[in-house]
């Protein structure tokens, strides 16, 4: 009886979200977004404040699939399109459209009453959330970007790259220092963390109550449909990485591995991917002669991109610094073993049983160890079938979007049975 009364007093919880980034239908920041809150409004009487050029995507959905607990509440900025110019416009927005939504909220809030608020997208750890200024629970997260590429391996990187890394790196100094951000994380009843790197961060600016967890996730349908995609034949043994062609999703490292390692003369790997560093790396094949080996398959739409990874047997993921990344949980689903660095977002979702996590010392000794792995799950079919398994079943137990609400309902019922005493 007491269950009971508690799941129905918490159903009636009115919950307010800020979702910069919420489109249907769609991977990254804007699937985080819409995903929570559509598992959420299973629970609650759900609010969100999110961008008026989201407006189309959603309307479009709860048309074709109403959710009657789910209440959008579109801001806009005068000249949004101009403001979102390039990577810093985005931040710049990103900045005052928070300022108007924390005005629009604290409006409606007054006519609502909120229970809980909790900001979702965008999160970086040094951009503050002004929700955390309402007078009722804060939650914040998933809060990531404070990982950055270990300082050894910028000696691969270009001009160019070295002056994004340090911009990068004095941006988040700066916001550091932002008192808004400092209030934001001392205000905040739970944070949630990506990474472990992100919640140093935060312990460093006042947060408590962190709780490191993936933001990523897929539903229980996409779970399902990936599951149907068989492991290829044995021969030829194919490797697959799927990313932006970027420096920091350290390609160039795979690239040097794969030619390094021990493998059947007819092994493949596929890069599928667009970005400014294809030309580098195709440069870098033809050098170490491994060309005709390599496939660059360009930048292809999710299902082909999918298929392509069902022709595979093995996810590459090199990258130096991602708060997430999808692909790993993408390549678990479809019982694929996963290779990824010690580091970020994929070192976090993954486990002992479901890839080989690589350490990133400097790289010298990551190429050799990427190498080295790749010759043992080339050459191992019966180990790259029991990581695969372990994959599904991981995926299954704890990244579907299904268990995610699940989990935030518990938070919310946290917070307020602890407000309540």
């Amino acid at each position: 009886m007491i269950a009971t009364q508690r799941t129905e007093n918490l159903q009636r919880s009115k919950i307010l979200i800020s979702a910069y980034a919420c489109r249907p239908n769609m991977g990254s920041e804007p699937g985080v977004g819409w995903n929570t809150v559509q598992e959420l409004a299973k629970y609650h009487q759900v609010w969100v404040l999110t961008r008026e050029d989201n407006r189309a995507s959603i309307e479009a959905e709860l048309q074709l699939n109403p959710i009657p607990e789910l209440n959008f509440i579109y801001v806009d900025l005068p000249l949004s399109k101009w403001w979102k110019l390039g990577l810093g416009g985005v931040h710049v927005h990103h900045y005052l459209w928070q300022i108007k939504a924390y005005l629009v909220a604290r409006k409606i809030h007054l006519e609502v009453g909120f229970d809980v608020a909790h900001h979702v997208t965008y999160v970086r750890y040094s951009s503050p959330s002004f929700l955390s200024l309402l007078q009722i629970p804060f939650v914040w997260g998933p809060v990531g970007g404070g990982e950055s590429a270990p300082k050894a391996f910028w000696q691969d990187f270009s001009f160019r790259a070295k002056v994004y890394e340090i911009t990068r790196s004095l941006a988040h100094r700066l916001g550091e220092s932002d008192p808004f951000v400092k209030l934001t994380a001392q205000r905040s009843q739970a944070i949630r963390a990506t990474t472990e790197d992100s919640a140093k961060r935060l312990y460093q600016i006042g947060a408590k109550n962190i709780e490191i967890l993936s933001a990523c996730g897929l539903s229980n349908k996409e779970i399902e449909n990936l599951s149907q995609c068989m492991m290829p034949d044995n021969s030829p043994v194919r490797f697959i990485s799927m990313a932006r062609l970027l420096h920091w999703k350290g390609l160039h490292l795979g690239v040097q591995a794969f030619a390094k390692a021990d493998l059947p003369d007819n092994t493949e790997y596929w890069i599928v991917g667009e970005g400014p560093e294809r030309k580098k790396l195709q440069s870098l094949a033809e050098e170490l002669g491994v060309a005709h080996k390599i496939k660059f398959w360009g930048m292809l739409p999710r299902d082909q991109t999918l298929s392509k990874l069902s022709e595979c047997h093995v996810l590459l993921h090199p990258s130096l610094h991602d708060s997430g990344g999808w692909v790993c949980l993408e390549a678990m689903a479809t019982g694929r073993p996963v290779i990824c660095l010690d580091l970020g977002g994929p070192a976090v979702q993954v486990t002992d049983d479901t890839a080989f996590k690589v350490r990133a010392s400097n790289p010298e000794q990551t190429i050799n160890d990427l190498a080295q792995t790749m010759a043992i799950l080339a050459k191992d079919s019966d180990l790259r079938i029991k990581m695969g398994q372990s994959g599904q079943k991981l995926v299954k137990e704890k990244f579907s979007w299904e268990t995610k609400g699940k989990q935030l309902t518990q938070l919310y019922e946290e917070i307020l049975s602890s407000q309540s005493i």
